[in-house]
């Protein structure tokens, strides 16, 4: 199983690149949805990195992948310029996923 990355910016896919993470670079949904069709298919690839942009464009595709599928695994990492979420992300999807407030 390999990684596979889709990403918005050139600075992300040659940082992976240097692990040894192969990808692409795309911009508009048009470029993203046949590349995630076919990286999807290909049985080689356990999972699939994807920078939060490039999540926010394609955001049913993202929900289908992680509610439908066992393989390969889609993971939303942040680009160069750092992540996206508020600082409190991960307090808040444990919160709404158990129902109680945490704080």
């Amino acid at each position: 199983m390999r990684f596979f990355l889709i990403s918005d910016n050139i600075d992300t896919q040659i940082g992976l690149r240097l692990a040894g993470i192969k990808g692409v670079v795309v911009h508009t949904r048009e470029e993203i949805l046949p590349v995630l069709e076919e990286v999807e298919k290909d049985p080689t690839v356990g999972v699939i990195l994807m920078t939060e942009k490039i999540a926010e464009v394609v955001p049913d595709q993202v929900q289908r992948l992680k509610l439908s599928r066992d393989l390969p695994l889609l993971t939303i990492i942040p680009d160069r310029h750092g992540t996206r979420r508020n600082k409190d992300f991960i307090l808040n999807y444990v919160e709404s996923a158990i129902g109680v407030k945490v704080k």
